[in-house]
């Protein structure tokens, strides 16, 4: 569910990201006797708290002692409570919702349905995926989904790799855009002390951006491969060997279209209760409770059956959770030391090099490359943004353009960067090299990158807000 957040698991040739986590805290240790402590002067405005910009002086601070950079894995946990048993309790709602079995039934339809219309079972179920990615995160999923699409693209004449690519793309610019994603946006905005999923039509307009090129990018190629065969990649199911349709049902039970139906209220509720009714993060994690178990008794579950399933899912993303705990270690022994305002400071510097209009794209960048080392959306989120928002206020970027350079910058290197888990293990299950894929999705990555860079100038441009 979350953003490359959920699956830590020790690829074969990388390490574990808890490990680079812990050398990251080590190395924030080692930086409070090397970086002097420093504080600038704040003010309130509109109930916020800012940062005067001119107003800094270097501070007497303390360095972290040995024992400290143990004990501040607890303080990092305790500091990330709210936002860790928010994922948690979402993760558990959708671990409800995808033991029903209401999704599989949907994508199982939708791919009988359209069986002899191939080529418009791209952008429907690129739809579908997109949607999944920017309502509930989904990024580890895929690959449930990817067993099913890359044998039914061979039988539809195209090749594992467009299977594969409807799958993952479509996800990913889901996820991009980030329209109400709970794992990301959600958490990155409350940091950043914005109202909860504010700045959505820009987000939708987004969107519908990425959906479109993302479509045309795999439709391009899934036609080339219908009228060349021998150009396609088909991995581990050669074509004229499947029969991917053979044992599928066309047809929903009618408790899987209420569960669905459910769902979508379930966002329906969500975005009057944070437009009208001001919800934060506490309120949104009570409803996704709530109608978690709506879905479950629905979708025919059992009490102890919602239960094993809440815990299933919750289960799933611990690695996510534990993540945001340890980078918030990180940002626990830098304010002790006093370390904070000092990476602002020399921050803002190295940013006032650039023209104004460019500095939401320097944020981007950083996110961006940051993603390989921290391939975790909420981590991410806890790691980066208690340093962008008040950073954003010093360069003069509003706080929902440092969440949105976060959110592209985290979320578009998913589809390329070998450190992401769940983006190797799909491709192992379709017999596709990573070499093969990135030389693939390489022009694709060019040009989501073009439209973050003018989607962010933009955000500059008319100041996107609130603030």
């Amino acid at each position: 569910m979350n953003s490359s957040s959920t699956n830590q698991k020790k690829e074969k040739n990388g390490i574990n990201v808890f490990v680079l986590l812990f050398c990251l805290i080590v190395l924030s240790a080692v930086m409070t006797y090397i970086i002097p402590a420093g504080q600038f002067e704040r003010t309130e405005i509109d109930g916020r708290e800012v940062i005067l910009p001119d107003e800094f002086s270097f501070v007497d601070g303390e360095p972290t002692g040995f024992l400290d950079i143990f004990s501040n894995i607890h303080s990092g946990m305790a500091l990330g409570s709210s936002i860790i048993f928010f994922v948690l309790i979402v993760g558990g709602s959708f671990g409800i919702l995808t033991a029903t079995g209401a999704l599989d039934s949907f994508i199982t339809m939708l791919s009988v349905k359209m069986a002899h219309r191939g080529k418009l079972l791209i952008p429907v179920l690129m739809f579908f995926f997109a949607c999944a990615g920017s309502l509930m995160g989904m990024s580890d999923e895929t690959i449930v989904y990817i067993g099913i699409l890359a044998p039914l693209a061979v039988a539809l004449r195209f090749d594992a790799i467009t299977g594969f690519a409807i799958v993952t793309l479509g996800a990913s610019v889901g996820f991009s855009s980030a329209v109400m994603n709970p794992f990301t946006v959600g958490i990155a905005q409350d940091l950043a002390g914005l109202p909860t999923f504010s700045g959505i039509f820009f987000r939708i307009v987004l969107f519908i951006v990425l959906y479109i090129v993302a479509v045309w990018y795999v439709y391009r190629y899934a036609a080339k491969v219908q009228k060349n065969p021998s150009i396609g990649l088909y991995g581990n199911y050669p074509p004229g060997k499947q029969d991917a349709l053979e044992n599928l049902s066309g047809t929903m039970a009618t408790r899987h279209k209420l569960v669905l139906l459910v769902f979508l209220l379930n966002f329906i509720v969500l975005m009057y209760g944070v437009i009208k009714l001001d919800w934060y993060i506490t309120e949104i994690a009570g409803l996704f409770l709530m109608f978690g178990i709506i879905m479950g008794l629905i979708g025919k579950l059992s009490p102890s059956e919602i239960a094993d399933n809440f815990i299933k899912g919750a289960g799933q993303l611990i690695g996510g959770a534990l993540i945001i705990g340890f980078a918030q270690a990180i940002l626990v022994t830098f304010k002790d030391a006093q370390l904070m305002d000092t990476i602002l400071y020399y921050t803002a510097s190295a940013l006032d090099s650039l023209p104004a209009t460019f500095n939401a794209v320097g944020m981007f960048f950083f996110q961006l490359g940051l993603n390989f080392l921290v391939p975790s959306g909420s981590g991410q989120a806890a790691l980066t943004m208690p340093i962008m928002a008040p950073l954003s206020d010093m360069t003069g970027v509003t706080r929902q353009t440092a969440v949105l350079a976060y959110q592209l910058g985290d979320s578009m290197s998913n589809i390329i960067f070998p450190t992401v888990s769940y983006l190797m293990a799909g491709l192992a299950m379709v017999g596709i090299s990573w070499t093969k894929w990135v030389k693939w999705v390489f022009p694709f990555m060019l040009i989501q990158i073009t439209i973050a860079i003018i989607a962010l100038i933009i955000a500059q441009v008319i100041q996107y807000g609130p603030f």
